[in-house]
């Protein structure tokens, strides 16, 4: 996913990408931040923690790539869904 993630923030310029995959019982998931949106105070850490608690999981990183894993498989498209308002949250803050 991290590989994914590095391909699609170079092809979009300015984004934040929140990718997940289900691994058998497992959830992973990768949020990538392009720098001009770190600049206005997103943190891909902080946004990972968040989504990977709703998958029963932790995670961290840096503020352009972060990286989590999850034990909740069935709450992958909750976690995804979440990503927008907490993108939001963290810009408003």
């Amino acid at each position: 996913l991290r590989g994914v993630a590095d391909e699609l923030k170079a092809k979009l310029g300015s984004a934040v990408l929140a990718l997940g995959a289900v691994e058998g019982d497992k959830v992973q998931l990768v949020v990538a931040v392009t720098p001009d949106l770190t600049a206005k105070g997103l943190h891909a850490g902080k946004l990972i923690k968040e989504l990977a608690a709703i998958c029963g999981g932790g995670g961290g990183g840096k503020p352009e790539l972060a990286q989590a894993g999850g034990k909740d498989p069935a709450k992958l498209p909750e976690a995804l869904a979440a990503a927008e308002a907490l993108v939001q949250a963290q810009l408003n803050a």
